[in-house]
């Protein structure tokens, strides 16, 4: 007997973004994993927490918004990030070291996960640390290969908490690549190849790493997927901005549900510029979807 394969898992950070007007939850894994949940899937969040009153929060928080864990309680604080806006709502991080979800445990409850997920989004954030790096590694690992599984890497870099070897690690174990314009510049520095043009680059890493879909965000100047011999090209609507905090990942959850809910490419590619432009219309990183967008995956 098969096992069925239906969860989607965020892996990596749960923590706070303590903003101007205070804290809201964050960490792109669980903004990842709510977004879906919003689209009617099974979703996961694979992170840590410590033995605090911000941990303790952070369960309350996700209990409230009906989303399921997997999340383990270790000996280290909390997760927090010092998050400031500039005059366009674009942010700042802060973000505090040696925090629980740098110490994620690979136990046998999530070996047992991975073995029924169809989709997991993971970044390079959650990989500065050895102990969440080899726990994110063998999750990957243990995902049985197959047709329609997805393994989403969101690349994610903040701070210069990346190196070359995980991100070439990273790229090898996905068959998705999300990553922004001012990523893609700084991973062809790394690379080697800086002098082509964007798309370019895109077709470049899409072929090294056997990769089915590649997705590029560029800011106000529209986003692309590409899949191999073939490129689809969305503008960005033009919204009145509260903050961008989270907008990417809630752009790779519906762009993920639509596709594992059978849309074509384009489609999914639509529904998820018009998710992210509606989330940078409100504060935080985890609002509620308006039923008209969750509906069109239906």
């Amino acid at each position: 007997m098969k096992t069925k394969r239906n969860y989607v898992v965020g892996i990596g950070e749960a923590l706070w973004d303590v903003l101007p007007e205070g804290k809201k939850l964050g960490g792109a894994p669980a903004n990842f994993a709510y977004h879906v949940s919003q689209f009617g899937l099974q979703s996961r969040v694979v992170s840590a927490i410590g033995e605090d009153k911000l941990g303790n929060e952070i369960l309350d928080n996700f209990q409230g918004k009906g989303l399921y864990t997997l999340i383990e309680k270790v000996e280290y604080p909390t997760g927090t990030v010092q998050v400031q806006l500039d005059n366009e709502g674009v942010p700042c991080y802060d973000i505090k070291e040696n925090v629980a979800w740098d110490n994620i445990p690979f136990t046998d409850k999530l070996k047992q996960l991975a073995q029924k997920t169809c989709a997991v989004c993971y970044g390079s954030l959650a990989q500065r640390n050895v102990v969440s790096r080899e726990t994110i590694n063998a999750f990957l690992d243990a995902i049985p290969d197959g047709k329609g599984l997805y393994k989403i890497f969101d690349i994610n870099l903040r701070q210069g908490f990346y190196t070359k070897e995980i991100i070439c690690n990273s790229m090898q174990r996905c068959n998705i690549l999300k990553i922004n314009d001012e990523e893609l510049v700084t991973v062809s520095r790394m690379f080697g190849y800086p002098g082509i043009d964007l798309q370019d680059k895109c077709w470049i890493l899409l072929a090294k790493y056997k990769l089915e879909m590649l997705i590029l965000t560029c800011g106000v100047n529209g986003s692309y997927v590409f899949t191999p011999g073939s490129v689809s090209f969305v503008e960005t609507p033009k919204v009145e901005v509260a903050d961008t905090v989270g907008a990417g990942d809630s752009f790779t959850a519906a762009f993920v549900s639509a596709i594992l809910k059978g849309k074509p490419v384009n489609e999914a590619h639509q529904l998820a510029v018009n998710v992210s432009a509606y989330v940078c219309t409100q504060n935080g990183a985890m609002p509620e979807l308006p039923e008209n967008l969750i509906n069109r995956v239906l």
